[in-house]
């Protein structure tokens, strides 16, 4: 991989929706197989241009997500790739028997998209705010679950995507997101993203925490405390080795997340640390909670997701690491 960061605290320019769409477009002028399925939402998901170029391989499915997996599904089996977006909490909890048995079961090739993951889903409240959804998804045989970061990468996951065979999640933000990475950066679906490195902790994070996670490292750089950071955008498959790896350099972990502690990342990453090199661990997250209405900035802060909770867990895990140490030297 090749890696090279954006300037810190800087917004993307254009919407991951509309870089969804155009690399939709990319690929389908390429590849007759490409297909668009959607629940009623292809002006949310900004797909209306791909229905408009290639509407014999663009299918609106009305609101009835479980429908159109079946039909995904069905798609695929006759050798299509068909790309099937909802909003995330109706992909994992609504149509989530489709995707395992239709989709999953039966080794097929879909690609399930699941946008506004979840503080992003914002106004939209509660019911339509997914804390869930890497969890479910994470449960299903084979499935690829991987969270984009922003468009750089956004692009890259969607072409990797579509030419690997196999069940995959994706964890779409819809709209502006902070910018992280610089265009020219490469990322291989499997594999962190080191965007910093350090020797006093790992903050592990992925989606919407990612650049927060990076706020914090330079709060924490201020106050004398070296923090690594790692994107860690697939989730399944975890990149173990490089959790052992900073495991066993810099001794702590923090794990950040969009996401339910329960059965996301945090949890991930403690199953591998637990299967190989035992540290101390943070998580932040959400602490098993019902989403609410609100901006995401608000709900960052209701939900402890941003900047100065990661630094709060960062100086908690440092201090236990330090406990440890000293209680071992004098054992």
């Amino acid at each position: 991989m090749k890696i090279k960061l954006a300037a810190l605290g800087g917004n993307e320019t254009v919407e991951m929706r509309t870089v969804y769409c155009n690399t939709l477009l990319e690929l389908a002028r390429k590849d007759s197989r490409i297909m668009l399925l959607d629940a009623d939402l292809m002006a949310a998901s900004g797909t209306r241009p791909f229905a408009k170029e290639f509407p014999e391989r663009s299918v609106e499915c009305g609101v009835q997500e479980a429908n159109m997996l079946g039909v995904a599904a069905g798609l695929s089996a006759t050798g299509k790739v068909p790309f099937a977006h909802s909003f995330a909490p109706f992909c994992a909890r609504r149509a989530c028997d489709q995707i395992f048995v239709s989709g999953a079961y039966a080794r097929l090739n879909v690609k399930v998209v699941g946008s506004d993951p979840g503080i992003t889903a914002a106004l939209n409240g509660g019911t339509h705010m997914p804390f869930e959804d890497v969890g479910i998804m994470r449960g299903i045989p084979g499935m690829t679950v991987v969270e984009p970061t922003d468009t750089a990468m956004l692009r890259q996951v969607l072409l990797q995507a579509a030419a690997q065979y196999g069940m995959h999640y994706i964890r779409l933000a819809r709209r502006i997101v902070p910018k992280v990475y610089d265009a020219d950066s490469e990322f291989e679906i499997g594999k962190a993203a080191q965007l910093r490195d350090g020797s006093d902790l790992t903050i592990i994070a992925s989606g919407y925490c990612v650049a927060e996670a990076l706020k914090a490292a330079e709060a924490l750089s201020r106050r004398g405390i070296s923090a690594r950071v790692l994107d860690m955008f697939t989730i399944k498959p975890l990149d173990k080795d490089a959790v052992e790896k900073a495991a066993f350099e810099t001794g702590a972990i923090v794990a950040a997340e969009n996401h339910n502690i329960i059965n996301g990342l945090g949890s991930a990453v403690a199953e591998a640390l637990a299967e190989s090199r035992a540290v101390p661990l943070e998580r932040v997250g959400v602490q098993d909670l019902f989403g609410e209405v609100g901006p995401a900035e608000f709900l960052a802060e209701r939900f402890g997701l941003n900047a100065s909770h990661i630094v709060k867990k960062a100086e908690l895990v440092v201090k236990r690491k330090n406990h440890h140490f000293e209680v071992a030297s004098v054992a």
